[in-house]
């Protein structure tokens, strides 16, 4: 095995897209194992892999490490994205926990029945312009930095774009009432690390479809 962290996971982005925007931000390459069929996610189970039965999976410095929110925060402090004290960690837990809240429901988004997707999507577009976005457009602007934490690139500045951009997909005119969050979304797009992985051919992986929804659920529901 290379010096390269290794992810496994299914060919899309569920839980395991954060973790890939954060190593691409911080310029670090990584390998890729995706899981098609369920004898594939049993094995790792068998094996002793999973300690929560769960993927993802994250193979960095000979850990094995499972939990999303782990591999984030492990990442994060190891290439120097998690602040310059307690505080400022503090901070960044907290923006980040929000994001995740919001991206929770762009997650389960896909697998929603045809009846529901429309109050779905409506939900999305309410929590996003009322709930979530107005608390960084006031951060933003009250910092009066680039960056979210500090006047240092982070890791809440990381999922805070991957949120920005994933709910325009949904909701394109989402921050029409959020200047200092599209002034946010044109730095950290432009910045060298981000705007190679929002090139075509990066590891980031396009929205899902129906054929990662069947794969999902062919390899993990009993």
């Amino acid at each position: 095995m290379s010096g390269k962290p290794r992810l496994t996971y299914c060919n899309g982005r569920g839980r395991m897209e954060p973790v890939r925007w954060l190593l691409a931000a911080a310029g670090v390459e990584f390998e890729e194992i995706f899981l098609e069929t369920r004898e594939q996610y049993e094995k790792l189970i068998k094996d002793g892999v999973l300690m929560f039965q769960q993927v993802p999976l994250g193979e960095i410095d000979g850990m094995k490490m499972v939990q999303t929110r782990a591999i984030l925060s492990y990442i994060a402090g190891k290439y120097n994205l998690y602040g310059k004290d307690l505080k400022e960690r503090a901070l960044i837990d907290m923006y980040v926990e929000g994001i995740i809240d919001l991206m929770q429901m762009i997650l389960m988004f896909p697998f929603s029945p045809p009846e529901a997707k429309e109050k779905n999507l409506d939900s999305i577009k309410e929590k996003a312009t009322n709930r979530y976005f107005p608390v960084f457009e006031k951060v933003l602007k009250q910092h009066g930095q680039d960056f979210l934490v500090g006047n240092k690139f982070s890791w809440a500045d990381v999922q805070l774009i991957e949120a920005i951009l994933a709910v325009e997909e949904k909701i394109p005119a989402v921050l029409s009432g959020f200047p200092q969050l599209q002034a946010f979304k044109i730095r950290m797009s432009n910045m060298p690390t981000i705007k190679k992985f929002l090139q075509p051919g990066s590891p980031r992986k396009p929205p899902p479809d129906e054929r990662y929804v069947e794969t999902v659920l062919k390899i993990f529901k009993k």
